[in-house]
């Protein structure tokens, strides 16, 4: 069973840090490339950064660009993502997602909520 899990949101102060985590199961996590998506009340989802299968390449949100970092361990099959200097903005619920594998559908996991506010 193909599985993602969310783990590290919080209520952080402006100007904090925070790391998400994300731990992967049931899937050959190391062969594909992931993804941070966040969702703000009243707000559609949006891609917050990728990464390529082996983390040689990633990429980012202009809105996030130069505050987040995303990483991952393909030898404990988890995703990061490093978040600092964290805004009211940053205000979401953060979720990892799968690609589609072949056949196999995507796969989100059920998601973290961050929370900045003083």
């Amino acid at each position: 069973q193909v599985q993602l899990v969310e783990s590290g949101g919080g209520l952080v102060q402006p100007g904090g840090s925070l790391r998400l985590s994300c731990a992967a199961s049931g899937f050959a996590f190391s062969l594909f490339p992931m993804f941070w998506y966040r969702q703000a009340p009243g707000k559609e989802r949006e891609l917050v950064a990728s990464i390529t299968s082996i983390g040689g390449n990633t990429g980012y949100a202009d809105s996030v660009k130069g505050r987040v970092t995303i990483s991952r361990d393909n030898a404990k099959n988890t995703l990061y993502l490093q978040m600092n200097n964290l805004k009211p903005e940053d205000t979401a619920v953060y979720y990892c997602k799968a690609p589609k594998r072949g056949p196999l559908p995507e796969v989100w996991g059920q998601g973290t909520l961050v929370t900045v506010s003083s």
